[in-house]
């Protein structure tokens, strides 16, 4: 009799410890936090609009809701240039550890007329600064406008897509397709746009963004 309730103590003991294991791997499971970092300019930074309307708070904001383990980083600043971003770059990888890099520079460099080739060399680094540290890159395409000249705003385009083949990384070629030719949704000074425009902007991203996060 005695033997016979060991017996079951142990067995006790056993589904005891099984289940607080499987609790604790639950929990770390659940702790597990998906990261994504975002780096870019005043597209991204929310120029003239509040920082809760921007595209990246609503990113946050509809990961929250579906109870998703991931966290936004933006490190958008405006007037970012692509030097600068390559510049950052490491320190922004050693903070936040992103499982995911959504790069959205360049905008900066087309309207000062800076070289496309050193654009391109800039978000090269940052690219393979990312993909070394472990990160998925989706880079977000600009344009600049046509009275810059025909000439170089084929290759400022051009250049995310070059990019893209070149690293293999994911890619929108242009971030504000849905928004650029709306009077309604871009702010008076013809270049950024407004909060009403935000929530159609991450519609526009949403999809490439969680795709590449996976």
């Amino acid at each position: 009799m005695k033997k016979m309730q060991k017996n079951v103590w142990v067995l006790v003991l056993f589904q005891a410890f099984f289940f607080i294991s499987s609790q604790s791997v639950a929990q770390s499971l659940s702790e597990a936090k998906t990261s994504i970092l975002i780096v870019g300019d005043s597209l991204s930074a929310g120029y003239g609009i509040k920082v809760e309307q921007t595209w990246p708070s609503l990113l946050q904001n509809h990961f929250d809701q579906l109870g998703k383990n991931i966290k936004v980083h933006n490190a958008s600043i405006s007037g970012q240039t692509s030097a600068e971003g390559a510049a950052q770059i490491l320190k922004l990888l050693q903070l936040t550890e992103p499982d995911l890099v959504v790069l959205e520079l360049g905008a900066n460099d087309g309207l000062r007329g800076l070289s496309v080739a050193e654009m391109k060399k800039n978000l090269a680094d940052i690219i393979q600064s990312s993909q070394k540290a472990g990160a998925k890159v989706l880079l977000l395409g600009m344009h600049v406008p046509q009275n810059y000249g025909k000439r170089y705003s084929r290759m400022f385009h051009s250049a995310f897509q070059q990019l893209a083949e070149e690293h293999k990384t994911g890619l929108v070629p242009f971030m504000l397709e849905t928004v650029a030719t709306q009077p309604k949704l871009i702010q008076p000074d013809g270049l950024h746009p407004t909060a009403e425009a935000q929530p159609i902007i991450l519609e526009y991203l949403l999809s490439r963004i969680e795709s590449s996060a996976e």
